[in-house]
């Protein structure tokens, strides 16, 4: 696989999964509100702790049977599964999502990092996702570059948590309705839309191989 290639398949795929609403998103409008950019990248540092640490542990196990067909057979048709139903549920809850879910606030904390480190480790999404479309992307990157693919992998991912929860924390402050429906409902169906591909993909991948 070529370097651009697998960077674009890195960024398409796990762009959706950084843009989806969780705890964390609302937790950053409602602490963006006061703190502004601040809690946003307190947020990111939180969340990169818990998921490189989770991505790197599941990366150690899976480099010494990543070679096996069954297990990427497995985990391509878990992946590819999961993916496409993710999709399918994202183009839903941006079609029936109202302007004012968007803004809704989360639980008040007081530290932020913990809130961060809570929002993501006890994210079922989060933590489904890296187990199953996530461990396919792993396994592509071991294929790649062995760890230093993995890295890799999550350097091309995580550069878009940053850019994203700083960005919604900086407008919550500044007021601005940078959650508008009218940019947000089809950019969260494109990356619905993604995702099916992408879930296709693996799954046709996994069931030939």
């Amino acid at each position: 696989m070529e370097i651009l290639s697998f960077v674009v398949i890195i960024v398409l795929v796990t762009a959706s999964g950084a843009l989806a609403p969780g705890p964390l998103f609302f937790a950053t409008i409602s602490y963006g509100t006061k703190s502004g950019a601040k809690s946003g990248l307190v947020f990111s540092i939180a969340h990169t702790v818990v998921e490189f640490s989770l991505i790197m542990l599941f990366a150690l196990g899976l480099l010494t049977i990543a070679s096996e067909p069954i297990v990427k057979q497995v985990i391509g048709i878990a992946g590819g599964s999961i993916l496409i139903a993710f999709g399918a549920i994202q183009i839903r809850n941006s079609i029936i999502t109202k302007s004012n879910e968007l803004k809704k606030p989360s639980s008040s904390h007081r530290h932020l990092f913990l809130i961060g480190l809570a929002f993501t480790g006890l994210n079922p999404y989060f933590i489904l996702w890296w187990l199953t479309v996530g461990a396919q992307l792993i396994i592509i990157s071991l294929e790649f570059a062995a760890l230093v693919g993995v890295v890799f992998m999550y350097i091309c991912h995580v550069w878009m948590d940053y850019v994203w929860l700083t960005g919604v924390a900086y407008f919550a402050k500044k007021g601005t309705n940078v959650l508008g429906l009218r940019w947000y409902k089809p950019l969260m169906t494109l990356f619905g839309a993604i995702l099916i591909y992408f879930g296709l993909t693996f799954l046709i991948t996994a069931i030939e191989s």
